[in-house]
């Protein structure tokens, strides 16, 4: 199954909450995109992730790594 990378954007095009989801077309992440849309939101867009999208943090993590050296 397909997974999706829905953004929503605020009335000035800014980014406003983004999550992603998981649907069998790209007609049903749509209908998933519209059913959660705020009021707040202006604008959404859908956008299929490939699998070269979709990596796991390793742990050279920038922010682990700080982490590790405060902590």
């Amino acid at each position: 199954m397909p997974a999706y990378e829905i953004c929503y954007l605020n009335g000035e095009g800014a980014l406003a909450y983004k999550f992603a989801a998981i649907a069998n077309n790209d007609n049903r992440a749509k209908v998933l995109a519209h059913a959660m849309k705020l009021p707040s939101t202006k604008r959404l867009e859908v956008l299929e992730r490939r699998d070269s999208d979709l990596c796991r943090p390793s742990d050279a993590h920038p922010m682990r790594e700080q982490m590790l050296r405060t902590g």
